[in-house]
């Protein structure tokens, strides 16, 4: 533009702007007004641009919304009247507003973008290639040519390169804001501890009882008492019996012959004592009763002079070098366990202390009150620091030690159909994925199919992902788009 033409548009405007004032205040400052210009077109440098009056952005592209014509915050999806009988007004992606930072890189809404709509006005797209037409609303509907949904709305274009398989896009700016973290998919061994209550018990298979099997009477017991560690062989008691005398009187009427032994042994009398009347060919007055293992004497019945009768227990012991530990796994957990598996005890008496053992009992049957099943730990327990009856906490661990490709489980979006992760494109780009997991553990769950190791994921601000970018769209986008009869049946008019 020359400076003659530049000048003679400010005046005009000068002249515009006097018109309105003289309208409103009265007087004539147009002279003055005429004269200010005159000065400064005078003394503007030569070199200075002239100024340039902005055209507005031309409302191009489908409409997007309507609102209320007074500017109110008052807006509909839909064709819409006011109070009063206004019509409302059309709102095109051409002249939508935008209420983001331009100055963060902030990347344009899908709508414009898809129809080649800038920061500055309407950009032609006819020398693109058009793929299809999606449904201006996000929903799960394409059509391979242009069409309205129910609501007048017309779909948007979808252009060649566009299209990246559902890759979702976010502005590298809001990806910082929201605190987007990844991770990378590795391969791990997962396990899965199952924690269930018990208590231990002593093993059933070390406990010893004596119990006489006739009448006797106790000549001297020896000074044992329970709770003292005993040993195998050593004396407990003394005993007088008439039936074991008679016994052994045939016995050494019969030596050499099987029987007469025998009968002996029936009565429980210790092979030592038998042995001895073998040697001596003498009937002892009274038999000395030792004990059969080494234990603890959990159990005395019996005193000096007493009367023992056939059936009575005059001692009870237990070895406690190893212990049993039953514990209570709910019916969920059963599943995963299995005779051989090792498990970690702790007891309440030793915070700071854990035994290892093995599950080498599944019990059969299940507690019809609690849905549990008691399964039976064996561990050592050679400086007897583990008692009957003490309460224990066992965790199993479950799972195969084999690596499996595994990420967090803040990676996972379980949609209650299916389960989807995020993949880190690089660059503000994001690709749902549909998975199948498998087995979870300590913070960790397997992937079986959909994501590789090495894949990068996003394990936080998921859903503000899912907000920001629309997510669902994308992820109902993944399958083909529909031909006109789907379209149709989903509600669209072609």
């Amino acid at each position: 533009m020359s400076r003659a033409g530049w000048t003679a548009g400010a005046l005009a405007a000068l002249v515009a702007g006097s018109a309105g004032y003289v309208a409103g205040h009265g007087g004539n400052p147009v002279p003055a007004l005429v004269e200010r210009a005159r000065s400064r077109l005078a003394h503007r440098p030569p070199g200075e641009p002239a100024p340039v009056t902005p055209s507005p952005a031309k409302a191009t592209g489908p409409v997007v919304y309507y609102r209320d014509p007074d500017g109110k915050p008052a807006y509909s999806l839909a064709p819409m009247l006011t109070a009063d009988g206004r019509v409302f007004r059309a709102v095109r992606a051409g002249e939508d507003v935008r209420f983001d930072d331009p100055e963060d890189g902030e990347a344009m809404p899908a709508d414009r973008a898809a129809n080649g709509i800038s920061g500055q006005g309407a950009a032609t797209s006819d020398a693109r290639q058009v793929l299809y037409y999606r449904n201006p609303m996000g929903l799960a509907d394409t059509s391979p040519v242009p069409k309205k949904d129910s609501m007048g709305m017309d779909y948007i274009p979808v252009y060649a390169g566009e299209d990246e398989g559902g890759v979702v896009k976010v502005a590298t700016g809001k990806v910082q804001r929201t605190g987007v973290r990844t991770e990378l998919a590795e391969r791990r061994v997962l396990s899965l501890p199952v924690r269930a209550p018990g208590s231990v018990e002593e093993d059933e298979r070390r406990i010893s009882v004596i119990a006489m099997r006739t009448d006797a009477f106790i000549e001297k017991v020896e000074p044992v008492t329970t709770g003292d560690h005993v040993h195998k062989g050593q004396p407990l008691l003394r005993l007088f019996a008439p039936e074991i005398n008679a016994v052994a009187a045939q016995y050494l009427t019969s030596i050499g012959y099987e029987g007469g032994r025998r009968r002996l042994e029936n009565l429980a009398i210790p092979p030592e004592v038998i042995d001895e009347i073998g040697r001596t060919h003498k009937v002892p007055p009274s038999i000395t009763w030792s004990s059969p293992r080494d234990g603890v004497v959990v159990e005395r019945n019996v005193s000096d002079g007493m009367k023992a009768k056939s059936g009575d227990v005059l001692f009870r012991i237990v070895d406690h070098t190893r212990v049993w530990v039953l514990a209570d796994v709910t019916e969920r957990d059963l599943a995963g366990v299995a005779e051989g598996q090792k498990a970690t005890v702790r007891v309440r008496a030793f915070p700071d202390r854990t035994f290892t053992g093995t599950v080498t009992r599944i019990y059969p049957h299940l507690n019809m009150e609690t849905r549990t099943a008691r399964l039976r730990v064996e561990l050592p327990n050679p400086d007897g620091a583990l008692r009957p009856s003490m309460y224990a906490d066992v965790e199993i661990t479950t799972g195969d030690a084999k690596p499996v490709v595994a990420v967090p489980d803040d990676a996972v979006i379980d949609t209650g159909e299916r389960q989807v992760v995020l993949l880190d494109r690089g660059e503000g780009r994001f690709e749902p994925k549909a998975v199948k997991v498998g087995l979870r553990g300590r913070g960790y769950v397997e992937i079986r199919e959909g994501v590789s190791a090495g894949d990068r994921v996003v394990t936080a601000a998921n859903f503000l992902i899912d907000a920001e970018s629309n997510l669902k769209a994308a992820l109902q986008g993944m399958t083909a788009p529909k031909d006109d009869r789907q379209a149709s049946g989903a509600g669209g008019t072609p």
